[in-house]
């Protein structure tokens, strides 16, 4: 069964700041997939950015939505995956965190 993957990953930088970092991580991120399998679409609306990764006949598709002081991600797997979900959650909110640090 399907599962889908809900983090709250918490920031003090402000929403620009914040959806700055998210996006040259997501630049990086589809830059490491360019000589892989795997295609990448992302589309900003304001705040609110819808993604899909496919790779080898499966498709991740997931919603990020910047506030204030944290960051919303929900990521539908597939049945393929659901089973590391919880792995890839506190993978998805460990790298998240490493992300939006205050520098």
């Amino acid at each position: 069964m399907a599962e889908t993957i809900k983090v709250d990953i918490p920031h003090k930088l402000g929403r620009a700041a914040a959806r700055q970092r998210i996006d040259e991580g997501f630049a990086k991120l589809r830059q490491d997939m360019l000589g892989g399998m795997v295609k990448f679409d992302d589309v900003w609306t304001g705040d609110h950015l819808d993604f899909k990764a496919r790779v080898m006949g499966q498709t991740v598709t997931g919603r990020l939505d910047i506030e204030d002081d944290h960051v919303h991600v929900e990521v539908d797997l597939p049945m393929f995956l659901a089973s590391i979900a919880d792995k890839l959650r506190g993978r998805l909110k460990k790298e998240g965190q490493i992300l939006l640090e205050k520098k």
